[in-house]
């Protein structure tokens, strides 16, 4: 599936790097953890980091219900979501070519509360398992006073579009023959050793989600 270009997301700076294809806007969302949330609140713009996590057609984000962001979004405020994934820097033989290779995907469009229980604890779960997966049937589901107190805004994936940078840096001819390493350094996220809970029942081993997780990324 592609998303046809809107006037918002079309991209018209370096239009080669633009993507529409869901496939690839889905696997950047579903790999990046932090999202950042941009509205606009009695004439002042905010951007608000938060976590974020995609089920089908659209993107869940959530908070505390007494939050002035997702109160402000759940009025319908127009909303514009952004996730960026850093792969590498790019070091290239002049200051002005240097750059960074990166996936990005900007989701535009007007939030909805999840008021549906059942949707609502898809999302939970959604959000329990993308920090790491099969983390949600490990542990104590949420109590009803926990769903009450959290908000959940569903996010449709209808208008957005990924940019993407890969490659080489881009000096210019003059400059190639300049004495001075120019290349990649690749970037990826990586898990240090686990940190116990000081309250852990001694002798408490890690849960098989969080050891596949964190070595598959070690």
């Amino acid at each position: 599936m592609t998303l046809a270009p809107t006037p918002r997301t079309r991209l018209r700076r370096l239009p080669r790097r633009a993507a529409y294809d869901r496939a690839t806007i889905d696997a950047i969302l579903d790999e990046a953890l932090i999202a950042h949330l941009g509205f606009v609140d009695d004439g002042q713009p905010y951007v608000i980091p938060t976590l974020q996590a995609r089920v089908g057609d659209r993107v869940y984000v959530h908070g505390s219900a007494a939050s002035r962001t997702l109160r402000a979004l759940a009025d319908g405020v127009p909303a514009c979501l952004t996730v960026t994934l850093a792969d590498g820097l790019v070091l290239a033989r002049a200051a002005y070519h240097h750059s960074v290779n990166y996936r990005s995907v900007v989701v535009l469009g007007t939030a909805r509360p999840v008021q549906d229980p059942d949707e609502r604890r898809a999302a939970l779960r959604a959000f329990t398992d993308k920090l790491v997966p099969g983390r949600w049937a490990e542990v104590r589901p949420p109590t009803s006073q926990e769903l009450r107190g959290t908000a959940v805004l569903a996010l449709e994936l209808t208008e957005a579009s990924a940019k993407v940078r890969t490659g080489p840096p881009g000096d210019d001819a003059d400059d190639l023959a300049r004495d001075v390493w120019a290349g990649v350094v690749p970037l990826r996220l990586r898990a240090g050793a686990p940190e116990p809970d000081p309250r852990l029942a001694p002798g408490t081993p890690l849960s098989p989600a969080v050891r596949d997780w964190v070595a598959a990324r070690a």
